[in-house]
């Protein structure tokens, strides 16, 4: 077995051999349990949708612990986690340097409402790390970073509307919880219930990575266009890694017709490093939103720009945001923990390097037995497609396709391995996933591949 894994490691066409059986299913008693409790409390028995399970099989796993790159659930099931909630779990779960950093604040508690001196010290840890931006303002979630980054947009351009690409997601905001019509260049329907139509209006919806959609939008909405938004690599629904090119070609067309350019880095910033997706292409956004991984898991947001942008939010404009938990202390705390791992010599070149090779081995074992599977990767952060082709842009994806993740996930979750419960959401590698951990993945993934792509 060990001879066949280096095989694969080392680049070898050599087939591994064919596993055509399928694990039992683990035992989810104590979470069937506690999910039915759940839906009596909670629509769908849950706080956020996706955990629900429904695109996947199953009940939902209920988590009682995490440490390192592991996770347990109420059935005391033991498995190697490649969701680290949802992505800022860089580190692992559980750091010592976090929880401790966390303990110590909490010793004088926990909200004030008011300035700490832990707000200066994170803002002035970022700042000094990532040159795109000047000033920043902490919020407490990806979501809202986001709503205060379009007001903020708005108010600084004095226009309403705003274009986004289908297959982006930007948290639950009204105005962009939204869908694209028929056509080149829609206005967004609604995809909630809700979300009045009147709001939904005011964005428009273009596909991704075509430029005609993009110029015919500011042609026809011309002087009405705040900005153009687009998260930093599309990664809400598969990992649709954009060109360098088409990434410039926004940069220019926005400064060509006075419109900002937001990247919303949620998932991808500090991910992909300090300076995130902006980095990464080399393109200077307007504005940036950043989301939880600034605060080591707990919920935090931030959105960042020039001091000139940022110079029209109140108090010192008149674009008005405000949060009590802005810059809640305990967050600050393992904010600051996190990022002064982050910023160490190496650090993401390392993990690069792991996801690098992580994924290539995954590719390896897939295209050797001629398995129509590739698996997208950019930085620490991976998604599994069921195709032989490129995607970039969310009509590339065969929903069809779905089926064979649910079989996937399942058999993964069998072999201790834990994914999101849903083939559109990507995987993360952390610091904490060492290379014994990677290799049981992959041997688990291997055998998981075999039995979906010989399922009827």
């Amino acid at each position: 077995m060990l001879d066949s894994i280096k095989k694969i490691f080392s680049g070898s066409d050599e087939e591994m051999p064919v596993s055509t059986t399928s694990k039992p299913d683990i035992s989810r008693e104590k979470s069937a349990e506690l999910y039915e409790k759940a839906k009596r409390y909670f629509p769908g028995g849950v706080n956020s949708p996706v955990r629900a399970f429904k695109s996947v099989y199953g009940t939902p796993l209920f988590i009682k612990k995490g440490d390192g790159c592991f996770i347990w659930d109420a059935d005391d099931n033991q498995f190697i986690d490649f969701c680290c909630s949802w992505g800022p779990l860089i580190l692992g779960h559980n750091h010592p340097k976090i929880r401790e950093k966390v303990t110590e604040v909490m010793q004088n508690g926990m909200s004030f409402g008011a300035p700490t001196a832990l707000e200066n010290e994170l803002a002035e840890l970022i700042l000094q790390h990532n040159k795109l931006i000047e000033k920043i303002r902490f919020v407490s979630s990806g979501t809202e970073a986001v709503m205060s980054a379009i007001r903020l947009a708005r108010g600084y351009t004095k226009r309403d509307k705003i274009l986004k690409f289908e297959g982006c997601y930007h948290g639950h905001v009204d105005s962009l919880l939204v869908k694209a019509g028929s056509g080149l260049v829609t206005f967004g329907e609604t995809s909630s219930a809700g979300v009045p139509q009147s709001f939904a209006a005011e964005t428009i919806v273009v596909p991704l990575n075509n430029r005609e959609a993009v110029e015919e939008a500011f042609s026809q909405f011309k002087d009405q266009i705040a900005a153009v938004i687009i998260e930093g690599v599309p990664a809400n629904n598969g990992l649709l890694v954009q060109d360098k090119e088409f990434i410039q070609f926004l940069r220019d067309i926005t400064t060509q017709h006075g419109s900002l350019l937001i990247f919303d880095e949620v998932i991808t910033g500090f991910r992909l490093g300090f300076e995130g997706a902006a980095k990464h292409y080399e393109i200077q956004p307007d504005i940036i939103t950043y989301g939880k991984i600034i605060g080591g898991g707990l919920p935090v947001g931030a959105y960042g720009a020039s001091a000139e942008i940022m110079g029209h939010i109140s108090p010192d404009g008149s674009v008005y945001q405000a949060g009590t938990l802005s810059g809640n202390p305990v967050a600050m705390a393992a904010g600051i923990a996190q990022l002064t791992e982050l910023a160490k010599s190496g650090f993401y070149k390392d993990l690069n390097k792991k996801t690098e090779e992580f994924v290539e081995a995954l590719q390896r074992f897939a295209s050797a037995r001629n398995y129509k599977f590739r698996v997208f990767s950019v930085g620490s952060v991976f998604w599994f497609a069921f195709t032989d082709k490129d995607i970039r842009a969310a009509a590339d994806i065969d929903p069809q396709s779905m089926e064979k993740f649910k079989i996937l996930h399942r058999e993964l979750l069998n072999r201790g391995i834990y994914m999101g419960p849903s083939g559109y959401e990507v995987g993360f590698v952390s610091a904490a996933h060492t290379k014994v951990e990677l290799e049981k993945a992959k041997r688990a993934i291997f055998d998981s591949l075999d039995i979906v792509f010989r399922t009827k």
